[in-house]
């Protein structure tokens, strides 16, 4: 196990093999990969583990330069493990390079089926068992998706948790795909508006682009098309706590200052794909949908719920705003068929994700009879305006979850945990040992 240092921290890298199914534990196995780290000078200590369940899915863990961030807090208190969900950062890669080699889209999109929320907890109990043995218990950090994969976990296997925190991550125990989009358009189209009345030369902007897109082809750098729809996408940074700024300034250098035929510059088009490529995370846009699937919610298909449901929301059409002369609404964390289509990393997977959003009878998720007498202590933050979690669904699960803590804020997005620089987790801390 390889061993290093960064200023503060001594971290060590882990390698497991899991099988990758877990109903077949002599069957193929795959690779998970982990972080360890722990302060200087306490490495010998017999400290509490801290697990980090990353935002997703697709999202591999942080990658830290010493004690920065929340990683900070966590350091003064337990030892982390920053864990590569399955088919994420080191562990066996899932993308579009690899997974051709399954065989056909139907190999493929059985393959994908074993890398939800259930089999990373099971991923889990494996590594935990081997870290701490059969009777140790961990603490468990879940960033938005993470937090979806902690309910899990508190569900089927609570045996294995000493205590549990959640960021920006309650999951709607009992919502559909198509639910959790139905309330999803509504919060974007609030953040748009919000942003449009800080920056309301960005109206005409945004109004000027997706002209442009209508009127000829646009590549991306990679190679990518970059419609009209695509770029509405880029709403999805209207969630993060500078992201109102961060589009503000990407508009700024939409097009070329001084050209006699109006172009939309390099510049703006490296950034434009840098926030809507998925090449570093294609399972984010292969199983985002799926995250919601569950039998006994609705043994039917996602069935690309954010398309079907943008239906209900007419004001989201750019044809309609531009005829008249409305300003142009962005979309925000929805995966769409003809992102597939137009992102060169996922192209070669349009039958696959196809397949994907076609099945059917997903394995629950959540286990509500469990969490209704849950005894692991569990407390959680939610940001009162969340644009990726719905706060209603959030605060309905947490009252169905025993002994669950909320702090409600508005005081941060959804991104809290990692820019308040140690705050959000040290509250969390607290409430959990009841010093709030």
């Amino acid at each position: 196990m390889p061993t290093y240092r960064h200023p503060g921290t001594t971290i060590t890298d882990h390698s497991f093999r899991v099988p990758l199914d877990h109903a077949d534990q002599t069957g193929e196995q795959i690779q998970v990969y982990a972080r360890e780290v722990v302060a200087v000078g306490r490495e010998r200590e017999s400290l509490p583990w801290l697990l980090f369940l990353q935002g997703g899915p697709g999202g591999r863990s942080p990658r830290p330069v010493g004690r920065d961030g929340w990683l900070d807090r966590a350091l003064d208190d337990y030892r982390v493990l920053l864990l590569d969900q399955r088919g994420t950062g080191r562990s066996t890669p899932a993308d579009r390079r690899t997974l051709p080699l399954r065989g056909d889209a139907a190999a493929q999109a059985r393959y994908l089926a074993h890398f939800r929320a259930d089999s990373i907890v099971r991923d889990c109990e494996l590594i935990r068992r081997e870290l701490l043995g059969e009777d140790g218990r961990w603490s468990l950090l879940g960033q938005s998706y993470g937090g979806f994969c902690t309910l899990t976990y508190l569900s089927y296997a609570p045996e294995g948790i000493r205590e549990a925190f959640v960021t920006g991550g309650l999951p709607g125990l009992g919502s559909t795909a198509q639910d959790v989009y139905r309330a999803a358009y509504p919060r974007v189209q609030r953040k748009v508006e919000a942003h449009y009345t800080r920056y309301p030369e960005d109206v005409e902007t945004v109004r000027a682009v997706v002209r442009h897109l209508r009127e000829r082809e646009v590549r991306l750098p990679g190679g990518g098309l970059l419609t009209a729809e695509a770029f509405q996408a880029i709403g999805t940074v209207l969630g993060t706590g500078n992201g109102t700024h961060t589009l503000h300034y990407l508009l700024e250098d939409a097009f070329l200052p001084g050209v006699p035929d109006r172009q939309l510059s390099d510049s703006f088009l490296a950034d434009v794909q840098a926030h809507l490529s998925y090449a570093s995370r294609p399972l984010y846009a292969l199983l985002h949908e799926s995250i919601y699937g569950q039998r006994s919610v609705t043994p039917g298909a996602t069935g690309w719920a954010a398309q079907a449901v943008r239906a209900e929301f007419p004001q989201f059409d750019v044809d309609r705003a531009l005829a008249e002369d409305r300003p142009v609404l962005l979309t925000g964390e929805m995966i769409y068929p003809w992102m597939v289509a137009t992102d060169p990393a996922l192209a070669p997977l349009r039958e696959t994700a196809e397949l994907l959003a076609r099945r059917e009878d997903w394995p629950d998720l959540y286990d509500p009879r469990q969490l209704a007498g849950n005894e692991v202590p569990i407390v959680a933050a939610v940001y009162h305006d969340d644009m990726y979690v719905d706060a209603e669904d959030s605060l309905a699960t947490a009252r169905s979850v025993r002994g669950l803590r909320t702090w409600v804020t508005n005081e941060y997005e959804h991104d809290g945990l990692r820019v308040s620089e140690g705050r959000v987790l040290d509250r969390l801390i607290r409430l959990v040992r009841g010093e709030m």
